[in-house]
Order: C-alpha cells, then structure tokens, then sequence
C-alpha cells in the first residue's frame, strides 16, 4: 500500500486554522496550495507557502484550473462559511480526492461533511475547549484525546506512588492507567520500566481510558 503522508496537500480557506495549518505543513516540508477567495489573506501569505491562489473553491472550474484533481488530500479549513464548507467538500468528493478532510463547527455540520464524501472531521475549537478544560480543572500540565475514549496526559505522580517501583504498584490494577515515560526534574523523558520509582519532582506521561486517566490526575 502507498504511502500518501508527504504528498502534496490543498488547504482550502486561509483562516485562524487554515493558515496555521497551511504554515506547519510548509514548515514540514509538505507541498502546499492554499486557496482563498479574499486577496488580502492570500498576498500576506505570499512566499510562506509553497503555492497560494485566490480563487473561490465553490468553482468547479477555478478547482480544476489550480490542478486540484491532482491532489490526493485536501483540506477544507472553511467555518465561518457553513454553505461554503458544504460546497467545496462536495466539489473534492466529486474530483474523487482519495483524502479529503473537513473542518466543522457543530456536529450537524460534521455530520453532513461526512455524509457528502469527508473521510475526516475535525473541530478544532471543540477539541481545543476539553483539552484546555482538562488542564484548568485539575492537575494536568497537558492532555491529548487519542481515540474516542482513550487519552494521554502530562502530570505529576500522586503521593501514594512517591518512591514504590511501578511493577509493584499495582497501578493497572487499581487505576486502570499505565505510566508510560517519566521526566526527573533536569532531565529528559525515558520510557517508565517496572523498576522505576517516582519521586516528587518528577512528570509523568500516563495512557489510560479517559475516564479512568481524569480519576487518576484528580489523586492527590
């Protein structure tokens, strides 16, 4: 099976998230054409992208012109512009890109992209507001949401795992959680092993269901 992660990628809609996606991929060494139909956003973007076009990707005809079928991924970074949103995902579905993903700002948007031929849906607000909830209401110095009820957080080892060695913790057991990497104060992270005893400087990388890893981060 091929691989299509370093392919060139369309972005379309050079908004907040648009252009920030635009800039990393770019960043990355990933070959973007961003499209957008203000040329104000477009000629400041000028020089930072690989390839930037004003056009007005509701156009079947401006999409075709820019070369777009021969695009494997796109991403449309439209929001604000439901109907646009719509439009434009509807217009890849029909040049048959193989990856299209779709940016929403409600679940019945998300729905209906997914429905007209978005293979991903993503909301970057709504995934951005748990994250920082998480970190606001406890004890978490990140947090990452990896699958739909399974997450990764940043934090710092409850007392009554201060100085016992992980194997005998019982920590799976009684938690449901695994400590993945330990981070001593000064130091970098290393991959956590039985033998490895917490301290109280320490920050601690813990995978786990979601629930069981928020019940984890709440211990004291």
């Amino acid at each position: 099976m091929a691989d299509h992660k370093s392919d060139p990628v369309v972005v379309i809609g050079l908004g907040r998230f648009g252009t920030s996606l635009a800039l990393e991929l770019t960043r990355r060494g990933t070959e973007v054409l961003a499209i957008d139909h203000r040329p104000k956003i477009t000629q400041s973007l000028a020089g930072r992208i690989t390839q930037i076009a004003t056009a007005d990707a509701t156009d079947m005809e401006a999409l075709r012109q820019l070369g777009v079928p021969d695009f494997y991924q796109a991403v449309i970074a439209v929001g604000s512009d439901i109907e646009a949103s719509i439009l434009a995902t509807s217009l890849l579905a029909e040049l048959e890109i193989n990856d299209i993903w779709a940016k929403a700002v409600s679940t019945q948007h998300g729905r209906i992209l997914s429905r007209i031929g978005a293979h991903h849906v993503v909301f970057p607000e709504h995934d951005m507001g748990e994250r920082v909830a998480h970190l606001v209401s406890g004890r978490m110095l990140d947090y990452m949401q990896v699958d739909e009820n399974f997450a990764l957080a940043k934090t710092t080892p409850p007392k009554e795992y201060v100085g016992i060695p992980l194997g005998r913790s019982n920590l799976r057991r009684k938690y449901g959680v695994t400590i993945v990497a330990v981070k001593p104060p000064g130091e970098e992270f290393t991959y956590a092993t039985a033998d490895t005893e917490l301290t109280y400087g320490d920050v601690i990388l813990v995978s786990g269901r979601t629930e069981q890893v928020e019940r984890f981060a709440e211990l004291p």
